[in-house]
């Protein structure tokens, strides 16, 4: 069995996790997350913020030293929409190969949606094949369709973080901001349809922090309970209830809301709004938040 670590670094958050694997044998024994929004600013500048390169090194030393210290003997680390994006990645590049040792994979859409379809469904029972797994990033959502395998996919530019940059100036967002937002959502949910055929899944699995806060919102959490919300099953109704209630709230009501992390705070509006309407245009009738997504899937892929 072999102990490996796996770092998901997107466009809001740094994820760590670390677990024995072996065959069809998983066992977690760490995982963390650290908010530091590496894509502040770069569906504008298309670069790296200094800023935003020190909050996330910083979070690579934390993770580096959990790694030294379990004893680890793989590591995978692989950087999604942001660093796609951003002219000036080799900066991010080499100052993490210098504090990890691990030079940072800025991996395609297509391979982060491999990834999250490994994590999604790997160990997933009870629930009807072919699935439609959904991955609401900060930068990209990632469309994926299929059975054991991937079938089809496709990422769109349709993050949480870039949505909320490039159409929302406030919080509660103005009613023209949000009708321009769902325009542009609805026309990349459109492309992506023209991809993978959206309406055709039998479950859809919806991934990553977005969607596990609107279940945690559907479920009336009074505090983040990840084992309560792992495999819950959310309807399409309460989604968009969950949804219309976020972008009604100003960013003091957002925060004062047990559940949310505090680096979700001014992206979960648009987030919502984003997997609300990927309901509307996939027809599903519910979804089911996963907890286990590409963290888990980079953590399998380490197995062979």
């Amino acid at each position: 069995m072999s102990r490996v670590a796996a770092i998901d670094c997107g466009t809001n958050s740094i994820r760590l996790l670390i677990a024995d694997v072996s065959g069809d044998n998983f066992c977690e024994i760490y995982r963390t997350m650290e908010i530091v929004r590496l894509g502040q600013g770069v569906d504008q500048n298309k670069a790296f913020h200094p800023d935003a390169l020190e909050r996330t090194f910083k979070a690579v030393g934390l993770f580096a030293d959990e790694i030294s210290r379990r004893g680890v003997s793989k590591i995978r680390f692989c950087a999604t929409s942001a660093t796609r994006d951003a002219t000036n990645r080799d900066l991010f590049i080499d100052g993490v190969k210098n504090l990890l040792g691990v030079a940072p994979e800025v991996i395609s859409g297509e391979e982060e949606a491999r990834l999250s379809f490994l994590g999604a469904t790997k160990e997933l029972k009870g629930f009807g094949a072919p699935y439609l797994v959904i991955d609401i990033g900060g930068g990209s959502t990632e469309f994926v369709f299929g059975a054991e395998t991937v079938q089809f996919a496709k990422s769109q530019n349709i993050g949480c973080v870039r949505m909320s940059e490039r159409h929302f100036t406030s919080l509660p967002p103005k009613p023209d901001e949000i009708e321009r937002a769902r325009q542009d959502i609805d026309a990349a949910i459109k492309e992506a349809a023209s991809f993978v055929p959206i309406t055709e899944a039998k479950s859809l699995i919806a991934v990553a922090g977005t969607a596990t806060t609107v279940a945690a919102a559907a479920l009336e959490l009074e505090q983040y309970d990840r084992y309560a919300i792992h495999l819950s099953r959310i309807s399409a109704a309460k989604t968009h209830e969950v949804a219309n209630n976020f972008l009604k709230m100003n960013r003091k009501e957002i925060s004062s809301l047990g559940y949310m992390h505090p680096g979700r705070v001014d992206v979960i509006a648009a987030g919502s709004l984003v997997l609300s309407r990927i309901m509307e245009f996939s027809k599903a009738q519910e979804f089911v938040a996963s907890e286990s997504d590409i963290l888990d899937g980079m953590a399998w892929s380490l197995a062979n």
